[in-house]
């Protein structure tokens, strides 16, 4: 889905002919479209250069706007230019480098590399399903899904089909299993009890278009983190929901006997190993609360004693990075699958290989950020479509709505959070700041859309890798199949966590820590 560099997926099995539903037919469309697009790298190429020749386009024609909050009156920076030319020459290394979201998904990962690399995760995950009452295992799935989210793409390639075991083994259908998995994994994709790499990521991109308006602004990666862990326990709770209302009419239990194996119990050394990882976890989280709790605790701001702008907040990347080398070394030395300080850095290495293409990718968003930055279009939009939506008057919650909404539609076409967000924020941002909405609001609301059309979107990376797991007791499973399986989820997730931003709003609670809901411009 949303990683860095996933692997190659199994082509998709085609719907068969003469069996062609609606659903079938709008997604083949669907498929069309989202494969006539470009590779996101060339695409965010091609953008960068239209950027170029738009900026030449705008000034030709004096467009201007009047800043908001300075006076100042704003026209377009041409790039076609000798001084453009000489500034994209310049400027193509370190609009590369000072990328925001270059560097902390670089750290972010080199921490959590550890921990999946000594088997840390996967254990963590077997354990959580084999340890649920069979009452409780849709609930264990959805929220085991949701949670592996911060490991990147292991629930997709681990969870989702052992989900399809632990249901068999209970006498259960297994594609029962995988739909709950797959729902938690990927619909449930901006929920999570705890930040993981897409955190960052996405605040670096915020903060990237938030300095259109304001550029001393700041977005912290654990901005959305209040409401990600009440959306936990709502995708949970409405994934369990859909699984037995809707998911289990189609695949009754006691399913036909295909001689799947049943999971293997943790061994000694494996459980020996999660001990380890949970008392260093809980020893470092226990030195963290030591320097946050307390008024003068050494992670709060030196001289104000806040949590708010405090090193605990500006390093939760560091935090990521920390947790993830500690616990997984302490499960590898328990568990014997760490055996010298060359694990540790083979398990660092082997999470930096997966980002070859990620690497190419951020290159040239950097440069189209960079290029619609100094051209100050952005703002210009911004501000142009700021005072219609002024002149409309419509409640925030309707504008969120159709924001939420918007974003849905577009990740049916391009299923990377980042590469959307690369190019919605730059317009979304200003535009709801000069509303008066804070970035890490519209945050939310694009990470809402960006989740719910996931589990129904072929666009997605690990689509056809679903369908390769439900071919395996659906032989003729297909594209329609996983659609119709999943399309309840998406709408009720939707529904579910739209109403939930609603609510939000309506009750002012913050979204973050030092993340309020509105914008208000420094003096």
């Amino acid at each position: 889905m949303n990683s860095p560099a996933p692997p190659t997926p199994p082509a998709p099995t085609p719907p068969s002919p003469g069996r062609s539903s609606a659903i079938d037919r709008f997604l083949t469309v669907v498929e069309r479209g989202g494969n006539a697009l470009p590779h996101p790298a060339t695409l965010f190429a091609i953008l960068a250069m239209v950027v170029v020749l738009l900026s030449w386009v705008a000034s030709q024609f004096a467009l201007s706007v009047q800043h908001p909050t300075t006076g100042e009156i704003i026209t377009p920076v041409n790039l076609v230019s000798v001084d453009g030319l000489h500034r994209i020459l310049t400027g193509l290394v370190t609009n590369f480098t000072s990328f925001a979201p270059l560097g902390t998904v670089l750290v972010s990962l080199i921490g959590i590399g550890v921990a999946e690399h000594s088997g840390l995760i996967g254990a963590a995950l077997r354990q959580l399903v084999l340890a649920a009452p069979r009452f409780l295992l849709t609930p264990v799935m959805v929220f085991a899904g949701v949670m592996s989210n911060m490991a990147s793409e292991i629930g997709y390639v681990l969870l989702v089909p052992l989900a399809g075991l632990v249901f068999l083994a209970a006498r259960r259908h297994p594609i029962l299993g995988m739909a709950a998995a797959f729902a938690g994994v990927s619909g449930g994709y901006s929920a999570n009890l705890l930040l993981g790499t897409i955190d960052p990521l996405l605040a670096g991109l915020s903060q990237e278009a938030a300095r259109i308006i304001d550029p001393a602004y700041t977005v912290s990666p654990a901005a959305n983190w209040y409401f990600m862990i009440v959306s936990t326990f709502l995708v949970t709770g409405l994934g369990w929901w859909v699984t037995e209302r809707f998911v289990a009419r189609r695949f009754p239990d006691a399913p036909k006997d295909d001689g799947s194996e049943d999971i293997e119990p943790m061994s000694a050394s494996e459980k020996r190993g999660l001990l380890f990882a949970l008392v260093a976890t809980g020893a470092l989280t226990a030195l963290v609360m030591w320097g946050t709790i307390p008024a003068d605790g050494f992670l709060r701001d030196a001289e104000t004693g806040d949590l708010l702008n405090s090193p605990f907040l500006r390093g939760i990347v560091a935090l990521i990075f920390i947790y993830g080398v500690v616990a997984g070394v302490a499960y590898g030395i328990g568990a014997g699958t760490i055996k010298s300080d060359a694990d540790v850095i083979n398990g660092m290495g082997k999470s930096m290989s997966t980002l070859g293409i990620y690497l190419v990718l951020t290159f040239f968003a950097a440069q189209f950020v960079a290029f619609f930055n100094w051209t100050q279009l952005g703002l210009i939009f911004a501000v142009n479509g700021a005072g219609l939506l002024t002149q409309l008057q419509l409640p925030g919650v309707v504008l969120f709505a159709g924001f939420i909404v918007l974003t849905a539609l577009a990740n049916l076409f391009m299923g990377s959070a980042s590469a959307k967000w690369a190019l919605m924020a730059p317009v979304f941002i200003p535009m709801f700041m000069l509303l008066g909405y804070s970035p890490e609001l519209t945050q939310i609301g694009y990470r809402i859309g960006d989740s719910v059309t996931n589990i129904i979107s072929p666009m997605m990376s690990y689509f056809a890798l679903i369908i390769a797991f439900l071919q395996r007791y659906e032989p003729k499973a297909g594209i329609g199949t996983v659609v119709a399986v999943m399309l309840p989820y998406s709408m009720t997730f939707l529904a579910g966590w739209t109403v939930l931003f609603a609510i939000w709003m309506a009750m002012g609670w913050p979204i973050g820590p030092g993340s309020p809901l509105e914008y208000i411009p420094a003096t």
